[in-house]
Protein backbone atom coordinates (compact mmCIF):
# COMPACT_ATOMS: atom_id res chain seq x y z
CA UNK A 1 0.00 0.00 0.00
CA UNK A 2 1.42 3.43 -0.91
CA UNK A 3 2.30 5.96 1.73
CA UNK A 4 -0.05 8.81 2.51
CA UNK A 5 0.71 11.44 -0.13
CA UNK A 6 1.49 14.39 2.12
CA UNK A 7 2.88 16.38 -0.80
CA UNK A 8 -0.07 15.75 -3.11
CA UNK A 9 -2.07 18.99 -3.49
CA UNK A 10 -5.30 17.01 -3.46
CA UNK A 11 -4.49 15.88 0.10
CA UNK A 12 -4.18 19.45 1.42
CA UNK A 13 -7.24 19.77 3.69
CA UNK A 14 -7.23 23.56 3.46
CA UNK A 15 -7.61 23.69 -0.33
CA UNK A 16 -10.38 22.18 -2.42
CA UNK A 17 -8.92 20.36 -5.44
CA UNK A 18 -9.72 22.19 -8.66
CA UNK A 19 -10.94 18.93 -10.14
CA UNK A 20 -13.36 18.66 -7.23
CA UNK A 21 -14.79 22.08 -8.03
CA UNK A 22 -15.11 21.20 -11.71
CA UNK A 23 -16.83 17.89 -10.92
CA UNK A 24 -19.19 19.38 -8.33
CA UNK A 25 -20.27 22.49 -10.22
CA UNK A 26 -20.26 20.69 -13.57
CA UNK A 27 -22.65 18.16 -12.08
CA UNK A 28 -24.83 20.94 -10.66
CA UNK A 29 -25.04 22.46 -14.13
CA UNK A 30 -25.65 19.18 -15.95
CA UNK A 31 -28.48 18.30 -13.55
CA UNK A 32 -30.13 21.71 -13.80
CA UNK A 33 -29.23 23.01 -10.32
CA UNK A 34 -27.23 26.06 -11.42
CA UNK A 35 -26.55 28.29 -14.43
CA UNK A 36 -23.53 28.02 -16.77
CA UNK A 37 -22.11 31.36 -15.68
CA UNK A 38 -22.50 30.58 -11.98
CA UNK A 39 -20.88 27.17 -12.44
CA UNK A 40 -17.92 28.63 -14.34
CA UNK A 41 -17.38 31.33 -11.69
CA UNK A 42 -17.47 28.75 -8.88
CA UNK A 43 -15.01 26.44 -10.66
CA UNK A 44 -12.54 29.28 -11.27
CA UNK A 45 -12.68 30.40 -7.63
CA UNK A 46 -9.82 32.78 -6.88
CA UNK A 47 -7.87 31.83 -10.02
CA UNK A 48 -7.38 34.43 -12.74
CA UNK A 49 -8.54 32.26 -15.62
CA UNK A 50 -9.52 28.74 -16.62
CA UNK A 51 -9.36 27.53 -20.21
CA UNK A 52 -10.19 24.17 -21.79
CA UNK A 53 -8.47 22.58 -24.78
CA UNK A 54 -8.75 19.30 -26.66
CA UNK A 55 -12.51 18.83 -26.63
CA UNK A 56 -13.88 16.51 -29.34
CA UNK A 57 -13.96 18.45 -32.60
CA UNK A 58 -11.41 21.06 -31.48
CA UNK A 59 -8.60 22.17 -33.73
CA UNK A 60 -5.08 21.81 -32.31
CA UNK A 61 -4.48 24.47 -29.68
CA UNK A 62 -8.07 25.74 -29.67
CA UNK A 63 -9.02 27.23 -26.30
CA UNK A 64 -12.42 27.75 -24.69
CA UNK A 65 -13.73 29.41 -21.56
CA UNK A 66 -15.41 27.29 -18.90
CA UNK A 67 -18.93 28.47 -19.66
CA UNK A 68 -18.66 27.43 -23.31
CA UNK A 69 -16.83 24.20 -22.51
CA UNK A 70 -19.42 23.06 -19.95
CA UNK A 71 -22.20 23.77 -22.41
CA UNK A 72 -20.32 21.84 -25.08
CA UNK A 73 -20.05 18.83 -22.78
CA UNK A 74 -23.81 18.75 -22.44
CA UNK A 75 -24.28 18.95 -26.22
CA UNK A 76 -21.78 16.11 -26.69
CA UNK A 77 -23.82 13.87 -24.40
CA UNK A 78 -22.10 14.13 -21.02
CA UNK A 79 -24.53 13.43 -18.19
CA UNK A 80 -22.14 14.02 -15.29
CA UNK A 81 -18.55 14.37 -14.12
CA UNK A 82 -16.55 12.17 -11.78
CA UNK A 83 -13.52 13.07 -9.68
CA UNK A 84 -10.28 11.07 -9.67
CA UNK A 85 -7.66 11.53 -6.93
CA UNK A 86 -4.79 9.22 -7.94
CA UNK A 87 -1.42 8.84 -6.28
CA UNK A 88 1.45 6.52 -7.07
CA UNK A 89 0.29 2.94 -6.55
CA UNK A 90 -3.36 3.94 -6.19
CA UNK A 91 -5.04 5.09 -9.45
CA UNK A 92 -8.21 6.13 -7.62
CA UNK A 93 -10.97 7.02 -10.09
CA UNK A 94 -8.99 6.42 -13.28
CA UNK A 95 -9.90 4.17 -16.21
CA UNK A 96 -6.88 4.48 -18.53
CA UNK A 97 -5.27 4.69 -21.01
CA UNK A 98 -1.74 4.93 -19.63
CA UNK A 99 -1.02 8.39 -21.05
CA UNK A 100 -4.04 9.96 -19.38
CA UNK A 101 -3.35 8.10 -16.13
CA UNK A 102 0.26 9.31 -16.11
CA UNK A 103 -0.80 12.95 -16.54
CA UNK A 104 -3.43 12.58 -13.81
CA UNK A 105 -0.87 11.02 -11.46
CA UNK A 106 1.45 13.99 -11.93
CA UNK A 107 -1.38 16.44 -11.24
CA UNK A 108 -2.79 14.34 -8.39
CA UNK A 109 -6.29 14.89 -9.73
CA UNK A 110 -8.49 14.61 -12.82
CA UNK A 111 -12.12 14.70 -13.97
CA UNK A 112 -13.80 12.04 -16.11
CA UNK A 113 -17.03 12.62 -18.00
CA UNK A 114 -20.00 10.28 -17.59
CA UNK A 115 -21.66 9.22 -20.84
CA UNK A 116 -18.71 10.45 -22.90
CA UNK A 117 -15.26 8.78 -22.89
CA UNK A 118 -13.16 11.87 -22.20
CA UNK A 119 -11.30 13.23 -19.20
CA UNK A 120 -9.63 16.43 -18.05
CA UNK A 121 -6.35 17.07 -16.26
CA UNK A 122 -5.52 20.56 -14.93
CA UNK A 123 -2.22 22.27 -15.68
CA UNK A 124 -1.69 25.06 -13.15
CA UNK A 125 0.54 28.05 -13.95
CA UNK A 126 1.54 30.39 -11.13
CA UNK A 127 2.98 33.64 -12.45
CA UNK A 128 4.11 37.04 -11.23
CA UNK A 129 6.43 38.21 -8.46
CA UNK A 130 6.23 36.88 -4.91
CA UNK A 131 3.41 38.57 -3.03
CA UNK A 132 1.55 39.46 -6.22
CA UNK A 133 1.10 36.14 -7.98
CA UNK A 134 -1.71 35.03 -10.21
CA UNK A 135 -2.91 31.60 -11.27
CA UNK A 136 -3.97 30.38 -14.69
CA UNK A 137 -5.39 26.89 -15.25
CA UNK A 138 -5.50 24.96 -18.51
CA UNK A 139 -7.73 21.87 -18.58
CA UNK A 140 -6.38 19.38 -21.12
CA UNK A 141 -9.06 17.08 -22.46
CA UNK A 142 -8.25 13.69 -23.95
CA UNK A 143 -9.89 10.33 -24.61
CA UNK A 144 -10.23 7.84 -21.74
CA UNK A 145 -11.27 4.22 -21.62
CA UNK A 146 -14.96 3.49 -21.19
CA UNK A 147 -14.54 1.37 -18.06
CA UNK A 148 -15.47 1.46 -14.36
CA UNK A 149 -13.29 3.92 -12.40
CA UNK A 150 -10.68 2.30 -10.19
CA UNK A 151 -11.44 1.73 -6.50
CA UNK A 152 -14.14 4.39 -5.96
CA UNK A 153 -16.56 3.29 -3.21
CA UNK A 154 -20.22 4.08 -2.86
CA UNK A 155 -21.18 6.81 -0.41
CA UNK A 156 -22.40 4.13 2.03
CA UNK A 157 -19.08 2.29 1.85
CA UNK A 158 -17.10 5.50 2.23
CA UNK A 159 -19.02 6.56 5.32
CA UNK A 160 -18.49 3.18 7.00
CA UNK A 161 -14.81 3.11 6.07
CA UNK A 162 -14.24 6.59 7.51
CA UNK A 163 -15.85 5.66 10.81
CA UNK A 164 -13.94 2.38 11.07
CA UNK A 165 -10.65 3.89 9.98
CA UNK A 166 -10.88 6.79 12.38
CA UNK A 167 -11.63 4.50 15.33
CA UNK A 168 -8.69 2.29 14.48
CA UNK A 169 -6.33 5.22 14.04
CA UNK A 170 -7.39 7.54 16.88
CA UNK A 171 -5.18 5.84 19.45
CA UNK A 172 -2.20 5.99 17.12
CA UNK A 173 -2.80 9.68 16.35
CA UNK A 174 -2.77 10.34 20.08
CA UNK A 175 0.47 8.42 20.51
CA UNK A 176 2.00 10.47 17.69
CA UNK A 177 1.11 13.64 19.61
CA UNK A 178 -0.79 15.41 16.85
CA UNK A 179 -1.46 18.27 19.27
CA UNK A 180 2.28 18.94 19.30
CA UNK A 181 2.20 20.10 15.70
CA UNK A 182 2.61 23.73 16.73
CA UNK A 183 0.37 26.80 17.08
CA UNK A 184 0.45 27.85 13.42
CA UNK A 185 -0.81 24.50 12.15
CA UNK A 186 -3.46 24.30 14.84
CA UNK A 187 -4.64 27.85 14.09
CA UNK A 188 -4.99 26.90 10.43
CA UNK A 189 -7.00 23.83 11.41
CA UNK A 190 -9.28 25.92 13.64
CA UNK A 191 -9.85 28.46 10.86
CA UNK A 192 -10.76 25.70 8.44
CA UNK A 193 -13.21 24.17 10.90
CA UNK A 194 -15.00 27.52 11.27
CA UNK A 195 -15.73 27.63 7.53
CA UNK A 196 -18.58 25.19 8.06
CA UNK A 197 -20.50 23.54 5.23
CA UNK A 198 -20.97 26.53 2.95
CA UNK A 199 -17.91 25.88 0.78
CA UNK A 200 -18.51 22.18 0.27
CA UNK A 201 -19.82 20.71 -2.99
CA UNK A 202 -22.55 22.47 -5.01
CA UNK A 203 -26.35 22.76 -5.30
CA UNK A 204 -28.16 19.47 -5.77
CA UNK A 205 -25.79 17.30 -3.74
CA UNK A 206 -27.37 15.15 -1.00
CA UNK A 207 -26.63 16.29 2.58
CA UNK A 208 -24.96 12.96 3.29
CA UNK A 209 -22.33 13.67 0.62
CA UNK A 210 -21.56 16.98 2.33
CA UNK A 211 -21.25 15.18 5.66
CA UNK A 212 -18.92 12.53 4.24
CA UNK A 213 -16.74 15.14 2.54
CA UNK A 214 -16.53 17.26 5.70
CA UNK A 215 -15.51 14.21 7.75
CA UNK A 216 -12.89 13.24 5.19
CA UNK A 217 -11.43 16.74 5.16
CA UNK A 218 -11.33 16.92 8.96
CA UNK A 219 -9.44 13.63 9.07
CA UNK A 220 -7.13 14.88 6.31
CA UNK A 221 -6.38 17.92 8.45
CA UNK A 222 -5.32 15.69 11.33
CA UNK A 223 -3.14 13.64 9.00
CA UNK A 224 -1.64 16.79 7.51
CA UNK A 225 -0.60 18.01 10.94
CA UNK A 226 0.60 14.58 12.08
CA UNK A 227 2.91 14.43 9.06
CA UNK A 228 4.73 17.58 10.07
CA UNK A 229 3.15 20.37 8.03
CA UNK A 230 2.98 23.92 9.35
CA UNK A 231 5.49 24.67 12.10
CA UNK A 232 5.23 21.17 13.51
CA UNK A 233 7.49 19.81 16.18
CA UNK A 234 10.71 18.35 14.83
CA UNK A 235 10.78 14.59 14.41
CA UNK A 236 13.53 12.33 13.16
CA UNK A 237 13.45 10.68 9.76
CA UNK A 238 12.80 7.35 11.45
CA UNK A 239 9.88 8.76 13.42
CA UNK A 240 8.40 10.36 10.30
CA UNK A 241 8.70 7.09 8.38
CA UNK A 242 6.83 5.35 11.20
CA UNK A 243 4.10 7.97 11.07
CA UNK A 244 3.71 7.57 7.33
CA UNK A 245 3.38 3.81 7.64
CA UNK A 246 0.79 4.03 10.40
CA UNK A 247 -1.28 6.72 8.72
CA UNK A 248 -1.16 5.40 5.13
CA UNK A 249 -4.38 3.32 5.37
CA UNK A 250 -6.38 6.25 6.72
CA UNK A 251 -4.96 8.53 4.02
CA UNK A 252 -6.18 6.09 1.39
CA UNK A 253 -9.59 5.91 3.07
CA UNK A 254 -10.01 9.68 3.11
CA UNK A 255 -9.15 9.97 -0.60
CA UNK A 256 -11.72 7.29 -1.41
CA UNK A 257 -14.31 9.11 0.69
CA UNK A 258 -13.62 12.44 -1.03
CA UNK A 259 -14.06 10.84 -4.45
CA UNK A 260 -17.31 9.19 -3.35
CA UNK A 261 -18.67 12.50 -2.03
CA UNK A 262 -17.86 14.49 -5.17
CA UNK A 263 -19.28 11.71 -7.35
CA UNK A 264 -22.45 11.28 -5.28
CA UNK A 265 -24.66 13.49 -7.46
CA UNK A 266 -23.91 11.19 -10.40
CA UNK A 267 -23.79 7.87 -8.52
CA UNK A 268 -26.83 8.42 -6.33
CA UNK A 269 -28.89 9.47 -9.33
CA UNK A 270 -27.68 6.42 -11.28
Amino acid sequence: MPAFAADNPADNPYEEPRSGRLAAWGNALLTGHTSPDHAATAVAGADDSHRVTGLPGDADGELHGLTWALGRLRVLGATGLRLALPVSGHPLGLTGPAGFNDAAMVAGEAVLAVGLPIGFVPEVEVYGPAGDQGVRVLWRCSAVNDAPPADVPSLDEAERELADGLRETTLMLTKLDVAGAGPQALRALDQWRRRGHTELLAPGYPPRAVRVLESARQISALLWIALGHGDGAAVSATEMAARREVLAPLGRTTRRAKAAAYNALVDERG
